[in-house]
This record gives structure tokens, sequence and C-alpha cells, in this order.
């Protein structure tokens, strides 16, 4: 006998996190906004409010047995189980669907049915979550670690309210209007801006550091914790009182009026911020609507209009991925003010000068040398033996679109866009009988087609075997783990040479950052080797160490590789599926010999090549970045490549534009 279900937290005994709350129940009211991303440190109740959210909302009246959840006064005409002529109807609550980070495209979008495919051989549709959604809400935790292929079917389905799928001959569209919520860790790594700007609203969560506030959270889940059923009821008045409001709320929203000047302040607003497209001003205008219908409002005010682009503005501001999401309160009541004399503005005035007129802003020159460059007698600037002098960090030059490293053949390790793997999603190759992963259903019905007759095939479904069954092979792409080891030493350290390194460096980070890697990074300077950032996704932390990056004192080279190697090691037990792609940013240089028992060997350079052997010998792929300067070239990262048997550039082959410009010259001559 099952046990009946436990009660969920109610809504409104959730402590503070009043901008959450207020933006989940704004796409509740209208679901046109775009959902919300909940961004913030763990055990901040991120899931706990989520989830309560859905009892709130009313109950669906749909058609009695549709999958899809038709409506019965509107059916979709399209409905894969329609038409729904004089349908009989039904009504259930409000689903909270959640969609786990490890789902197939299969569980999201639907598939072919296989079984009646082969038993009766019908074309039929098995829904996924998508249709599961529509109109309730659509729960995706850890959604920066979803796959960015899956992210994009959730987005778009919830900008159109439609889910197409197109899969094994099988052609189907049907409704899937839901509230999309999403949960991230920062510290786990961001989602791309492209995908942030489709989520319509986003938050910042932290826990409360006020005494107070937390006590009344423990307070609150300790009670219901003993008694959920108890406690629930003690919020249950609170609880309805929100679901009528949002009921309210949606039945006054099409009577809402958005004036003409709040329109100009909303269009004001997201010019003040340089917003990328008009995404950002329709969720606004939208938002506007949904809080004045919230308040209970009939028009569109200046204060529904502050509100929603706090909500709406945030995470939109990032002009490069790099860039901390967040909106400064200060700046929106500037931007506030300055809209204001937009919005009374009459539209029919032009400005002084007309359109596009007014004094051009003079054009800034380039910024004179600060005595940054680099002196040739002054190249190498290492400390004598014992010292360690140390400079500042050099400010990176302008990242630039890196090259596509890649690591040879083909691995099977976590999903991403950097080098071949054999996974679960991309193309198929081929059949296989005992390889692969989902149904191959060519294969399998041409393994079967021809032995119906020996098999007494009477019906129009298709005899199948076990030994039929076909697997398929498919090859996408993988992400990989990027460790990169910076030489940060004195022969680095002339302020030119290492801006160009930090600012290549960084354009690396953005390309693992959009191909889904993780990153570590290690530096070498001084006396030794500093794991300055351990393994992880937040490819931002590494950016930030990066930026902060002190340089000068002696090359411990040797100590840089055996660093990179023992991290590897540990990196290869944790996730022995994931590849590992060494990127060496160096001079060649090395003048600081590895000590063994409290002895030096007193032959750097033969120390660094033999740990760059070892490495070789553990199978790593590595790519030698040679920063080496000046009319006289010692060649010293050559012999480093070798030794690591890596792929070897320099500096300023790591430009992707460069290198095509090379291509493109050599293809005209």
């Amino acid at each position: 006998m099952s046990r009946p279900a436990l009660p969920g937290y109610p809504f409104a005994a959730v402590v503070g996190h009043a901008d959450l709350r207020l933006s989940l129940l704004l796409n509740a009211v209208h679901p046109g906004i775009g959902g919300v991303l909940v961004r913030g440190e763990k055990g901040t109740a991120k899931s706990t409010v989520v989830r309560a959210l859905a009892a709130l909302l009313p109950d669906a009246e749909v058609v009695a047995g549709c999958r899809f959840s038709c409506a019965p006064a509107a059916p979709d005409p399209a409905c894969p189980d329609g038409p729904h002529t004089a349908p009989e109807s039904d009504t259930r609550p409000a689903r909270l669907v959640e969609l786990p980070v490890g789902a197939t495209e299969d569980r999201v979008i639907g598939s072919l049915d296989l079984e009646r495919a082969l038993t009766e051989g019908v074309r039929a549709y098995q829904p996924g979550l998508l249709a599961a959604a529509h109109r309730g809400v659509l729960y995706v935790d850890e959604v920066n670690l979803l796959h960015d292929h899956l992210v994009d079917l959730l987005l778009d389905a919830a900008a159109m309210g439609r889910a197409h799928v197109e899969r094994e001959g099988v052609s189907v569209s049907h409704a899937s209007a839901f509230l999309l919520v999403g949960t991230m860790n920062p510290e786990e790594g961001e989602l791309r801006p492209q995908l942030l700007d489709r989520f319509g609203l986003t938050v910042e969560v932290r826990a409360a550091r006020d005494v107070d506030t937390r006590t009344e959270v423990i307070r609150r889940r300790l009670a219901y914790e003993a008694d959920p059923a108890g406690f629930a009821a003690t919020w249950s008045t609170s609880d309805a009182e929100l679901a009528t409001r949002i009921v309210a709320a949606r039945k006054a929203l099409p009577e809402v009026v958005l004036p003409d000047s709040e329109l100009r302040r909303v269009a004001a607003v997201c010019a003040a911020f340089d917003v990328d497209g008009m995404r950002a001003d329709l969720v606004v205008a939208r938002a506007s609507v949904a809080h004045a219908a919230w308040r209970g409002a009939l028009e569109v005010e200046e204060i529904d209009v502050e509100v929603a682009a706090r909500l709406a503005l945030p995470h939109r501001r990032r002009r490069d991925p790099f860039d901390e999401p967040g909106l400064d309160q200060e700046q929106l009541s500037q931007a506030l003010r300055d809209a204001a004399e937009e919005a009374d503005r009459d539209p029919d005035d032009t400005p002084d000068g007309g359109p596009g007129g007014g004094s051009p802003e003079p054009e800034s020159g380039p910024e004179p040398d600060q005595g940054s460059g680099e002196s040739p007698g002054k190249q190498d600037t290492e400390a004598p033996q014992g010292g360690d002098r140390s400079q500042a960090a050099a400010r990176p030059d302008e990242a630039f679109r890196a090259r596509v490293l890649q690591i040879d053949g083909v691995g099977e390790g976590a999903p991403g866009r950097r080098s071949r793997s054999r996974a679960g999603g991309g193309r198929a190759l081929r059949a296989a009988q005992n390889q692969g992963t989902g149904i191959h259903l060519v294969g399998t019905l041409t393994a079967a087609a021809p032995f119906q007759q020996t098999r007494g095939r009477s019906g129009p479904g298709l005899v199948v075997r076990s030994g039929d069954v076909r697997r398929a092979v498919r090859e996408g792409r993988e992400s990989n783990l990027v460790l990169f080891a910076v030489d940060a030493s004195g022969s680095m350290a002339a302020r030119k040479r290492m801006s160009a390194v930090t600012g290549a460096v960084i354009s690396l980070l953005r390309d693992a950052y959009q191909r889904r890697d993780k990153v570590g990074l290690i530096t070498f300077r001084g006396g030794d080797a500093e794991l300055a950032l351990p393994p992880t996704s937040s490819v931002e932390a590494a950016v930030a160490r990066l930026r902060d990056l002190r340089t000068g004192g002696r090359t411990p080279l040797a100590d840089g590789l055996l660093r990179a190697r023992k991290t590897l090691e540990v990196e290869r037990m944790r996730d022995p599926r994931r590849r590992a792609l060494l990127v060496v940013v160096t001079d060649g240089r090395a003048t600081v010999a590895v000590t063994r028992n409290g002895r030096s060997s007193h032959d750097a350079v033969t120390d660094a090549l033999r740990a760059a052997s070892a490495i070789a010998a553990d199978g790593v792929a590595s790519v030698v970045v040679d920063c080496e300067t000046g009319p006289v070239r010692l060649g010293l990262a050559t012999k480093l490549t070798t030794a690591l048997g890596a792929t070897g550039l320099r500096l300023e082959e790591l430009s992707a534009d460069a290198v095509a410009g090379v291509v493109r010259a050599a293809r005209a001559a």
C-alpha cells in the first residue's frame, strides 16, 4: 500500500526572495514573458520556490484522453490525438514537469513509438516532456549543465508555444505552451549569452545575512519537516489568496493599457543599457503589463516599467561572455530619469539638428605609449639566483577569435563542441549490432525483412527477433579538459609581450567557454609552479585569475610540466572519459631545475624535456604556444614541442582570422 504524497512547501511560507517570487508570479499571469532564470549559490531554496509555484496555478480543463492537454473550448487543430469533435472535458491540476540534466532529445521532444511501428506497421508518435508540460510549468534544475541543443529546443518551444518533431519519418507539431523556469549555480559554469537572452526574466538569489531572517527560515523549515500537513494547512489561506489573485490578473491582462508614453519609456531604458536586439524591449513591455495587472491597475505606469526593467535587463547587459551579469540600481534610476524626458516628449517633435543631427563625437585616437613596449636590451628580466622580482599584471590585449584546437581520434566524453566523439546524439554513421545507442530503425527493418516469409508473417506488422535489432553508431562533438600551463617568469614579463600572451590565452578561454569545456590554469614563475585554478566548468574564474597574473622571477618549466602531469592524472581518475588537451604557453626557457630529496639536478633544460617526455608517454594531447620574440631566437620551445609530441604554434597563429588569411593568400597564389 503506497503512502499518500506529502504536501509541498507552501509558496507563501517562503522567507525573502521577493524578486524571485514576483518573477514567477508575473510569468504565471503572462506566460508570454518567456520564463525565469534563477541564478544563485547552492542551498538558497531555488527549487523549493519553483515547485511551490505549481500549486498556485489554476486547474487545467483538458480534453479527456488527450495526451497533449488540449483545451475543450479551443482544441489544437493539429493535435496528433485529434481531431477533437464534441470532446468530453476533464479537469486536472496544473503540472510541474521536471527535466533531468541527463535527458535525451527523444525524452524531451518525443519519438517514434517503436513498439507499434514494428508490431502494427503504423507510424505513431510517443510524446515527450514538452507535451507533458503544456499548460503547466517546465522546470530545469541546473540548466547550465544541460546540453546546448536541448536548451535551444526548450527555448524555441517556449517562444513559439509549439513543439515541432521530425524524427524517423514522423513529422509532428503540437501545442507546447508552458512556464519555463531554469535554475543554476554560476560556480558550475555560465550559459552562453545567446541562451541567456532567451529567458524573459532573471533573478539572483543569495542566502540572507540578516540573523533574524535566517532564524525564521530555520524555524519554518523545521516546522514543515515535523508536520508537513499541518504546516501546509497553516499557510493554505495565504496560498489560496495568491492563487485567486493570479486568476484575477490573468482575466484583467487583456484590458490593461500600455500608453505610448510608457512604451517610449520602455524603449528609452533598453536603449540606455545598450542591449542587443529588440527582445529586451518586448519582454520589458510584457512584464510591465503583467505587473500592472498583478497590482490591479488598468494602465501601465512608471513603477511597472521600473520593476520590469530590474528583472529583464541584468542578464542582457553582458557584452562579452566573461562580463558579470547584474544591474546597478543607481544606473537603473539614472536611466529611468533620462527616460522620463523621452516619455514626456511628443513623438512628433524632432531633436535639435533633425534626424541624425547633432555634432558628431570626436574620434578618439590611440592611447599614447606609456613605455610598455619591449626594449631589445631588456627582454629578459629574471631575478638573480634566490631572488624573485615580481611585476604587476599587464593589461591583456584585446581578445580575438581563436583557431580551433582539437584532439585527434574519437572520444566518448561529455557532450560539447570541440573534438569528435561517439555520442548518444549527433549524426548517425551506421547501424551496428553490438554497439551504439538507440534503435537504428532502418537498419533493424533491413535486417528483419528477408526473414518475414520463413517467420510466417501474416499481418501488417513485422516479425522481429532480438538478433535483428540494430543500434545507431553516432558521431557528435565532445567537450574536453583544457589545461593551460602559462609561463609567468621574468623572460616573459616584458609588458608588451605579456599583454599579448594573456590576451591570447583569454581568447582560448573564450573558445573553451563556447565549446563547453572544463578548464584549469597552472602558472609557473620564481621557484615553483602553482595550480592557480583547479579544473572547473567556470571558465570565468580562469579569466579572473589570468587577468590578475603577476610575472617575474626565474623559469621553473619542469615544475610547471610536472604539476600539469599530476593534475591530469587526478582528473583522469575522476572522469576517465573526458580527454585532456594541455596548452603550454612559454618561450621554452628553463632556469630552475627539479629538486629531489633536497638536491637539485642543476640541469633545468634536461629536467623540462624529461617531464615533457613523461607527459607524452601518458598519451596526453598537447599544444605548445611559442612566445619567443626578438631577432635572435634560440628555438627552445621547438625542442619542448618535440619532447611532448605536441603541435607547435607561434603566438600569432592562434588567431583564426590570421590563419584563414594565410590560407586565402595561398589559394590565390
